[in-house]
């Protein structure tokens, strides 16, 4: 057996022990528990589940999907998601050696699982928890950072500097199409309920200052805008018909030739609301709210800011190139399912990110051909 083929087999045999992990995640982080302690336990009987209760796949099907202790139903999903990883590892370690691509192989590999977890919780609660996405991005970066010391960038994976524009340009460009599509569903009406210190009037904020003036002017002034909230302690507000309008108005006079030109400030406004994004997201998980608080009036919203983050996780992993093929896959995937439970007469309950996580996948194994398809078609 070749080196190569050996490692392919570990990989699927790890990606089912991690898969039996993923499902911890699934059940644990949107109860707020340890993902440790205490250990894995029957949800219904309560009783704690022995080594052989938790092989991979194997124990689900020995025991005919219900628990050795209370014969409680065990979801099919545990199965599935063990599976689909070990499946996934394996496909990852064949498309990119171990041999080849090192570490960067060990990151596509985490950012599959954090793909997975989240499109699972997701289709659980509608959310998608900071605990996942934040560090994920952290996750992400340090894998690039690892990519372009061991020459996995040259092989294709993003480099440092290149994870960090893609995880600012996946959040900004999420952010973006979120307030201008909640701006539309409030009918152009300002918001009624603006978080403090720093939320979506900030983030509007970054995206007409980084037009002009690049992502870290964006970022300095919605952090600037942050302080006036936190001296002043109440909400300063930011019109939106200053900051929305003003970047549309903007965009209209960059492709007309005005200012830095129409490219520059799209790319300079996306990632400075990206990283006014993540800086926002950053301080409201650390802040913790408060308990009935996460239940205070909110705005209509068009998206939810769980799949900004994870569109930075995306982009951090992969780079923006290929973060722009999982938008269109996610995109155009929404919009075939809505379409068809449109025609069937059923209400479309699945959000954004499982769309998101399955356009990931298909950037992630196709997304290097249809980039270079796309720049042949160019000239580039």
């Amino acid at each position: 057996m070749s080196l190569d083929l050996l490692l392919v087999v570990f990989a699927g045999v790890l990606g089912l022990l991690v898969g039996s992990f993923s499902n911890v995640l699934v059940w644990r982080l949107p109860r707020g528990e340890n993902v440790a302690f205490p250990p894995s336990h029957c949800p219904g009987c309560d009783h704690r589940l022995s080594p052989v209760d938790l092989v991979p796949v194997g124990s689900w099907l020995a025991l005919g999907g219900k628990c050795r202790y209370c014969r409680s139903p065990i979801k099919s999903r545990y199965p599935v998601v063990e599976a689909l990883t070990g499946l996934g590892y394996a496909v990852i370690a064949v498309l990119f050696p171990l041999t080849t691509y090192g570490a960067g192989t060990l990151g596509l590999m985490a950012l599959f699982t954090l793909l997975l977890v989240a499109s699972a919780i997701d289709l659980d609660t509608y959310t998608i928890p900071d605990e996942l996405t934040l560090p994920g991005v952290a996750l992400g970066l340090a894998f690039a950072f690892l990519n372009t010391r061991s020459g996995a960038a040259e092989a294709g994976l993003p480099t440092f500097q290149g994870a960090v524009q893609g995880a600012l340009l996946g959040a900004g460009l999420l952010v973006t199409i979120d307030l201008i599509g909640s701006w539309v569903l409030r009918r152009f009406r300002e918001r009624q309920y603006p978080e403090a210190p720093i939320g979506y009037q900030q983030i509007s904020l970054a995206l007409l200052v980084g037009a002009w003036l690049g992502p870290w002017w964006g970022l300095g002034a919605a952090l600037v805008s942050a302080a006036v909230n936190l001296a002043a302690r109440r909400v300063v507000r930011v019109p939106e018909v200053v900051t929305l309008g003003g970047f549309l108005v903007s965009v209209a006079l960059g492709g007309s030739g005005f200012g830095p030109g129409l490219i520059l400030m799209v790319q300079g406004a996306l990632a400075a609301a990206g990283a006014a994004s993540l800086v926002a997201g950053m301080y409201w998980w650390l802040r913790r709210e408060p308990e009935g608080e996460a239940d205070a009036p909110f705005d209509p919203s068009a998206m939810g800011f769980g799949d900004v983050k994870l569109a930075a996780v995306i982009g951090a992993f992969l780079g923006w190139e290929r973060l722009l093929v999982a938008v269109v896959v996610a995109v155009v995937a929404g919009a075939m399912l809505g379409l068809l439970q449109l025609a069937l007469k059923k209400e479309n309950r699945v959000k954004f990110g499982p769309y998101l996580a399955l356009g990931a996948v298909v950037a992630l194994i196709w997304g290097g051909a249809i980039v270079q398809g796309y720049r042949g078609m160019l000239g580039l």
